[in-house]
């Protein structure tokens, strides 16, 4: 699937705000990931800050793999009521369009520098 501006900035929010940071382990050293909760093809929480953890390479992997122990991780982590309103709007249909792409990329482009101006900052989701 295609990265655009918006995902790229996104992702970069979703790093920033967890510090670099594991949000499943812990870990500062491997490489971060823009993890989604629902898949990137389910375009109604594609952008949304709440469907999204920062996750080292490893982590990221073993629970892509791992479904069943992921869904627990984020029962534990996120909350069920958390999940269930998420799993609500990740079925919404929605259609996207090069001007709707770029309004998220530059919502996510200026979250991403008031987070990196104030660590303390607490982002925005677009939707």
């Amino acid at each position: 699937m295609k990265r655009e501006a918006c995902d790229q900035w996104m992702s970069k929010v979703v790093r920033l705000k967890a510090k670099h940071t594991c949000e499943a382990c812990g870990n500062m050293d491997r490489q971060m990931h823009n993890c989604h909760v629902f898949s990137r093809s389910r375009k109604a929480t594609r952008w949304s800050l709440y469907n999204t953890l920062c996750m080292c390479s490893y982590c990221h992997m073993h629970y892509t793999g791992n479904p069943i122990e992921f869904t627990q991780f984020l029962n534990k982590y996120l909350g069920p009521a958390h999940l269930e309103i998420l799993q609500e709007k990740s079925n919404a249909l929605m259609k996207t369009t090069k001007a709707l792409r770029k309004e998220i990329a530059l919502h996510y482009k200026k979250e991403y520098k008031k987070l990196e101006a104030n660590p303390d900052y607490e982002p925005v989701s677009w939707n």
